[in-house]
């Protein structure tokens, strides 16, 4: 047996760079007689939640990702296999490719494990482009408003001393969301009814109702950014996004991560200051999309009123918390990990 015939030996201290919500470079150590006969590259790659990893073996190519050999590191990358935020664990394989067809092939390497990021900007953008066309035409609101359980006012005023804190946003929405489980907020709501230009009557989230006037949480001085757009298996569609006050905690997140839109001129939600004297501000909210307003900061009860809503309390299951963007939608995916 020549030295070309040889057994390839196994890759070694196997290195993961550049990852993204769908990509990774990979690289690994061979010897410089297997980089020069290596035809080919055999990547097992699996969720590490998975309880049976389901390696594959050479026989079984390519039912998993096979490339030809190329100079390291090597992009990894797909929307159809990977996913955002994901934690996934990757194996490799050196082989050549033999005049028969069939491989020899190294021994499969040491498992490494490694996450997927979130969106990057330009994966939000896209989203933010679907959503433009969803959003419809722009109407009046007056206030944003905040339904909860009696036991939450109830807490916020013994507990908290009126002040609704920020609380951690869950992980509803699109799974590579940046502010998912990272960014804190008090989400609010600013949807109204075709006919009445007012509230819902109805909310699953409670039937208390905390109204603040519009102009205390959107102003000049305020920044606003996009940060989802989703569904829940249902014909309407959701936009998550943020207010933030100018130089806060939560303005210095968001601007390097989501998409800045201007307040005056988006399609979701907008302010526009007084053209005469004496006359108010104007705000207005999409017509065709359900609106979750996230503000950074701490909200005081006293800073607007709690009363009871005079329609039926729906059930929670109609709530976001944690909801699950539904993968097969074509008007809120994009050609990213969902």
């Amino acid at each position: 047996m020549t030295e070309m015939d040889g057994p390839l030996t196994t890759p070694c201290n196997i290195q993961i760079c550049e990852v993204s919500c769908d990509s990774f470079r990979i690289m690994w150590d061979m010897n410089p007689e297997d980089t020069a006969r290596a035809t080919h590259f055999f990547i097992d790659l699996s969720r590490k939640e998975s309880k049976d990893p389901n390696r594959f073996k050479h026989r079984d190519v390519p039912t998993k990702l096979v490339a030809k050999a190329v100079p390291l590191p090597m992009a990894v990358r797909g929307h159809w296999f990977l996913s955002p935020r994901t934690e996934y664990c990757v194996a490799v394989q050196t082989a050549v490719r033999q005049p028969d067809g069939d491989y020899l092939v190294s021994e499969w390497s040491q498992v490494v494990e490694f996450c997927t990021g979130d969106y990057a900007m330009e994966h939000l953008q896209q989203l933010l482009d679907k959503a433009k066309g969803s959003a419809g035409r722009l109407l009046k609101f007056t206030v944003f408003y905040r339904n909860q359980q009696p036991d939450y006012f109830d807490y916020v005023r013994k507990e908290c001393g009126g002040l609704m804190r920020p609380a951690l946003k869950d992980n509803s929405g699109s799974h590579g969301s940046p502010i998912n489980a990272k960014l804190q907020g008090v989400f609010f709501s600013c949807n109204t009814e075709f006919d009445t230009g007012l509230p819902p009557n109805d909310s699953p989230y409670g039937p208390l109702r905390f109204q603040i006037p519009a102009g205390l949480l959107l102003n000049p001085d305020i920044c606003l950014y996009f940060a989802d757009f989703y569904c829940m298996y249902t014909a309407y569609h959701y936009v998550v996004l943020v207010l933030a006050p100018v130089g806060s905690e939560g303005d210095t997140f968001c601007r390097t991560r989501l998409p800045m839109l201007d307040l005056s001129s988006n399609p979701f939600l907008t302010y526009t200051a007084p053209q005469r004297q004496g006359e108010e501000p104007l705000y207005c909210h999409a017509s065709d999309v359900i609106l979750e307003v996230l503000f950074t900061e701490p909200v005081h009860l006293d800073q607007g009123s709690v009363e009871q809503i005079s329609g039926h309390h729906q059930l929670m299951s109609l709530t976001t918390a944690n909801a699950k963007k539904d993968p097969s939608c074509k008007v809120c995916n994009i050609s990213v990990g969902r």
